[in-house]
């Protein structure tokens, strides 16, 4: 787990009161391994393509704290520990995980040979996936081309300059944790 700072948890517990959330540290423990039998319901999780790809392949997920408890999903409080330490040390330590487990994956065939078993007898047992998007279908890249054209140059001088700066809060004058805009 990351090694939180007291900028760190300080930052947290500031959202969480200004945004009406429950106070939770950020976690310093990892959670267990789960299955989807052994965790219960789910209520969110990552915003991927994961669900077209879990139906084609053994799947697993990874979740690594990079963001404050409690934050809304695809919400200004979900964007506001993104420039911070918060999220860097977060998305290192899950890295980590994820180096470690494709290392796992790759020298034991045994894990392979049980993913590969659940899969076909348990996971797609009596489901069968119909996926919304053929194979032909193309992406609608077309779609936001006129609005991009218009908001990237207006985009351009927020872009992170690392050559300049030490980090991004940095460059929006930013102090952390207590937000304060210099």
């Amino acid at each position: 787990m990351p090694q939180w700072s007291e900028d760190d948890q300080t930052f947290v517990k500031r959202v969480q009161t200004a945004q009406h959330f429950k106070l939770q540290p950020l976690s310093a423990e990892v959670a267990p391994l789960s299955t989807p039998e052994t965790r219960g319901p789910s209520m969110g999780g990552g915003s991927d393509d994961i669900g077209d790809v879990m139906w084609t392949v053994p799947t697993i997920t990874i979740r690594y704290p990079s963001n404050i408890p409690g934050a809304i999903g695809h919400n200004v409080t979900s964007a506001m520990a993104m420039a911070t330490p918060i999220a860097h040390k977060g998305v290192v330590v899950g890295a980590k995980a994820v180096a470690l487990t494709v290392l796992d994956i790759m020298t034991t065939p045994k894990l392979v040979a049980d993913a590969k078993d659940y899969f076909q007898n348990v996971q797609l047992k009596d489901q069968k996936y119909d996926p919304v998007l053929t194979k032909d279908d193309k992406p609608a890249i077309w779609l936001n081309a006129d609005v991009m054209a218009k908001l990237r140059p207006k985009m351009e001088p927020f872009y992170y300059n690392p050559k300049k700066y030490g980090t991004y809060l940095e460059q929006l004058g930013i102090q952390y944790p207590n937000g304060n805009v210099k």
